[in-house]
């Protein structure tokens, strides 16, 4: 089977050596494993227990004890911002997984079949596009009732006409080329095409969207738990830290101030990533960081 790719062959050293003299993918690539390294200890070791009470140090301001200081259970900010990286990491990458998984096929499909199919499939995207992650957890909370898993189904059902719409336009764009036709004169059909030579051809596309939909799943999170539609307590979040916090914003500001800046830190990690990314990947792109 030989694949057709649209960008140059290139070796895996002379990726690499693109990849870290790209100043966007370096600090994206630092400030993501940096957030994923603090989720993956989070699972071993926090300075506290964030599922523990401590009454009396309420609120405390951020000291040598509790760097990030304590919130109005007395429970150790610090702890439960590492706790709360890797739930918003697992709820935004399973909802991602689940837009990529059905979209994708659905996009390439529409712009392999055309006709009355691709209108199909693009007016069930209208359709589930119509109603923001926020609407669709709400409808489904009403259903089985409010939690992490039910913010994972809906950030994920949004996320399917976002890659519907992007492997779509890039399949488009593929077919017309001359090593499709060849293909096709070859005898090979539409499913095999679309295996051997489309989706090759549109992985830096999918990768890019990919990251940008990994950061946007984790703000959607975010406001899922800000109104109580995502992880539910004892287990943190970032969103719902946020949540009470609004009422003591002056005496203890630093409840907000943490979580706010671990979301905006991820969120500008993964954004950088997906624009060293397709900087790398993109030939076309001349862009210097």
């Amino acid at each position: 089977m030989t694949l057709r790719f649209d960008i140059p062959e290139e070796n895996f050293a002379d990726i690499l050596v693109k990849a870290f003299t790209n100043r966007s993918f370096l600090a994206g690539f630092v400030i993501t494993a940096l957030v994923a390294a603090v989720a993956i200890v989070s699972f071993f070791w926090t300075p506290f227990d964030v599922t523990k009470l401590i009454i009396a140090d309420k609120t405390q301001a951020p000291s040598p004890a509790h760097w990030f200081g304590t919130d109005h259970f007395g429970r150790d900010i610090l702890s439960m911002i590492m706790v709360g990286a890797r739930n918003s990491i697992a709820v935004a990458l399973v909802a991602v997984g689940i837009g990529m998984g059905i979209g994708v096929p659905l996009g390439a499909f529409a712009a392999a079949r055309g006709g009355i199919a691709d209108e199909a499939v693009m007016r069930l995207n209208d359709l589930v596009f119509a109603f923001p992650a926020l609407l669709s957890a709400i409808m489904i909370t009403a259903i089985f009732g409010p939690g992490a898993l039910n913010a994972i189904i809906a950030i994920g059902i949004f996320n399917i006409p976002v890659f519907a719409r992007v492997a779509r336009a890039g399949a488009l764009a593929i077919w017309p080329r001359d090593f499709i036709l060849a293909a096709r004169a070859a005898g090979k059909g539409k499913t095999l095409i679309t295996l051997e030579h489309v989706l090759p051809n549109i992985v830096t596309l999918l990768l890019v969207q990919g990251t940008i939909q990994f950061a946007l799943g984790i703000l959607a999170e975010a406001g899922l738990s800000y109104v109580g539609l995502g992880t539910q307590p004892p287990m943190p979040s970032w969103g719902r830290m946020l949540f009470d916090a609004q009422t003591r914003m002056v005496a203890a500001p630093w409840m907000a101030i943490f979580p706010g800046m671990a979301i905006g830190v991820t969120v500008l990690g993964l954004n950088l990533l997906g624009d060293g990314i397709a900087d790398i990947l993109d030939p076309r792109s001349r862009r210097q960081r």
